[in-house]
């Protein structure tokens, strides 16, 4: 039985898409890349939200048999809209992701999670075997924490702890992410506190540095994974 709400179907993307021109190209390209049957890893972003658009139009007027494993709820949402089929991990494995970052380094190290959504992004790219990173090229940088701090996915009654370990690894600026629609802190989707901290320096061991903090569920950095990176230029 239907549930006779409109609160999915009226659903729209919550802010302005920068460069949209630029990204509904790069959403084409990730769109072509599907096939029947393809189990597909839905990360978040404008970005990936365009491509959802474009598959969902593929699915339609091909009759595609295509699943989809969102790693956060408003994309949840969105394939509810757009007609896409939602799978989880417990039924299958990702055959490939498309996803969106903050920042991307020469040796395609990425920082993430201004969605609070890192956990299931992170565990959607290390189950799937290609992973699409769709950006802008301002997201491009030379260096990891040139414009975004790294979140940091924290157990609540861990905070203090994991800010004293965090203080050791060197960081400078720890600030805990205040929410916009609600008062107290943003709620990260697996219902923890995010940290936004900056360092200045992020070497090749700080994804593990600040993964071995006890309380730190995960953080934004992706150092060292298998990537494909498709930019979305702004010319």
């Amino acid at each position: 039985m239907d549930w006779q709400s409109s609160l999915i179907k009226n659903l729209e993307w919550s802010a302005e898409i920068i460069n949209i021109s630029g990204k509904q190209k790069v959403a084409e390209e990730i769109a072509a890349k599907v096939k029947d049957g393809d189990i597909l890893g839905v990360g978040s972003g404008s970005t990936a939200y365009l491509a959802l658009i474009a598959i969902a139009n593929r699915i339609k007027k091909e009759k595609l048999n295509v699943k989809a494993i969102p790693t956060s709820l408003e994309l949840s949402m969105f394939c509810s809209k757009l007609g896409v089929p939602l799978t989880t991990l417990f039924e299958n494995k990702p055959d490939w992701l498309f996803d969106g970052a903050d920042e991307v380094d020469p040796n395609n190290s990425l920082i993430k999670g201004r969605g609070g959504a890192m956990f299931k992004e992170k565990l959607l790219i290390s189950s799937s075997e290609v992973s699409y990173i769709i950006v802008d090229d301002s997201k491009m940088v030379n260096k990891l924490g040139t414009n975004f701090p790294v979140p940091i996915e924290v157990f609540p009654q861990a905070l203090l702890y994991v800010e004293k370990g965090l203080k050791e690894l060197g960081a400078n600026s720890i600030a805990l992410r205040p929410a916009k629609g609600k008062d107290g802190p943003i709620i990260s989707e697996n219902g923890n506190f995010i940290l936004d901290c900056k360092f200045d320096e992020i070497g090749s061991s700080m994804e593990k540095d600040i993964k071995s903090i006890t309380g730190v569920i995960e953080s934004g950095l992706f150092i060292g994974y298998n990537l494909n990176i498709l930019v979305a230029s702004n010319t």
